[in-house]
């Protein structure tokens, strides 16, 4: 799909900056380039020119670039202009560019969405683009570039492709038995490698969890009765002063979270509502809310005032905890190992004491529930829903109740389904949501 018109935008960082880049892309990008940069260029070479408007103008000194279709992003002709970057000159370059015929300002994600039309990228590799764009961490980087070099979507199009041979084999079977150049019965081939098929399945959808801690971070929620030391250690770990700290109970009455990054991977800390019984009808709500945040933890730090224990009322988390004995300082001479037995950790935020070997399990814990780096996994809620759609159908599949004819169907639906997931059939009401994600000049 070659589009009509042509798009232009800013597609480098915010202004001012030392370069900026404007990309266009479509059927005037050739002519675009002739004009302003005095004569066309050689492909795929930075070439100094001074760009000058139609009517002479001189607008700045920089590179320019050229991509001529198919072979670039969008598969039609590209153009970069590398130029100076301040607001006045990007302004009046994408005025100039914008103002020939046929070209306009692209919309956001439009250069994508022509990639995409032109078969240059498949739509599990777009999301990786968009991914890879909005990364904060390594990890979240790493991600973005296994994916977005297409190792997702060729475990979905190998599974596809195993689908189709099967469905294939199961209706040759079906309407030519009798012909000798068909295989004698292939039905317990074709079954066993869909049985396998369902255990490979099931196994990567359980690791999507892993990619959710990847993508929007590891939930580390604070628990503890009040002046147990949580926005304390809250405000260490953030090294920040983000949570109000005093003596007084109940000083925090609602969620405060902060991000960090550990090992490159995104940490969502949350401190709380101090949990005890009889509290006030505002302390109520915040001790609410702390509960059902601990409820979708996938780690709980349980603090507890070594000088001073307090009963926070009956706790029922299924997240795994860790029990920190907190005011290290404020201890006589009790005996460690009394402590130990007690507590896994024991800090002070006075002094540091144990806080940076608390921040190094929290860190290691974070990285053992991400899994393996080089896994494969579904980094979408959608690629899971269609997974579970095309395992339904496989299931249905495998039942050897059923007619070969309504087992082919369930194959053929299977494959359907696991199709949709990279945009190999119609996905038009995926298409807006899934560009809207893009920044303008991508």
């Amino acid at each position: 799909m070659i589009s009509g018109d042509s798009i232009v935008a800013l597609s480098s960082g915010r202004l001012p900056a030392g370069v900026a880049v404007l990309r266009i892309s479509g059927p005037k990008t050739r002519f675009v380039v002739e004009t302003i940069a005095g004569g066309m260029v050689k492909a795929r070479s930075a070439v100094l020119r001074r760009f000058r408007a139609p009517d002479g103008t001189v607008l700045d000194n920089g590179l320019v670039l050229f991509f001529p279709g198919p072979a670039s992003f969008t598969g039609e002709d590209v153009a970069e202009f590398h130029v100076h970057g301040g607001r006045a000159v990007v302004a009046k370059m994408l005025e100039t560019i914008a103002g020939f015929d046929g070209v306009r300002h692209a919309e956001p994600g439009e250069f994508t969405r022509r990639a995409f039309f032109n078969g240059k990228v498949d739509l599990v590799e777009t999301e990786a683009l968009a991914d890879l764009v909005n990364a904060e961490t390594e990890a979240q980087r790493r991600f973005a570039i296994h994916n977005a070099g297409g190792a997702q979507s060729a475990l979905y199009l190998g599974w596809r492709r195993r689908l189709i041979h099967a469905r294939a084999m199961i209706e040759a079977e079906i309407d030519f038995a009798d012909e000798d150049d068909v295989p004698g019965s292939v039905s317990d081939t074709v079954w066993s490698d869909v049985r396998s098929m369902i255990s490979e399945i099931d196994r990567h959808i359980a690791g999507f969890h892993a990619a959710e801690i990847i993508r929007d971070g590891f939930e580390v929620v604070i628990l503890g009765a009040p002046n147990a030391g949580k926005s304390s250690l809250f405000n260490a770990l953030a090294r920040r002063d983000a949570a109000i700290v005093t003596d007084e109970p109940g000083t925090t009455r609602d969620l405060l979270e902060v991000v960090l990054d550990l090992r490159g991977l995104r940490v969502r800390l949350t401190d709380t509502a101090g949990l005890r019984e009889a509290p006030g009808k505002i302390e109520t709500i915040g001790i609410e809310k702390a509960r059902a945040k601990a409820n979708r933890a996938d780690l709980l730090l349980l603090l507890e005032d070594a000088a001073n224990p307090k009963d926070t009322g009956p706790l029922s988390m299924s997240a795994p905890a860790l029990r920190v004995g907190t005011k290290l300082d404020l201890l006589d001479k009790r005996a460690p190992h009394d402590l130990a037995r007690r507590y896994e950790f024991g800090i002070s935020v006075v002094d540091g004491t144990g806080v940076e070997r608390l921040l190094l399990e929290i860190g290691r814990r974070a990285a053992e529930a991400t899994g393996d780096s080089g896994d494969i996994l579904p980094s979408r809620l959608r690629h899971v829903e269609l997974l579970d759609a095309a395992n339904r159908h496989l299931h249905r599949a495998a039942d050897e109740r059923m007619a070969q004819e309504l087992r082919a169907e369930e194959l053929r639906l299977a494959a359907e389904r696991l199709g949709r997931i990279m945009g190999a059939v119609d996905v038009e009401d995926l298409l807006d949501v899934i560009f809207s994600q893009f920044c303008i000049g991508k």
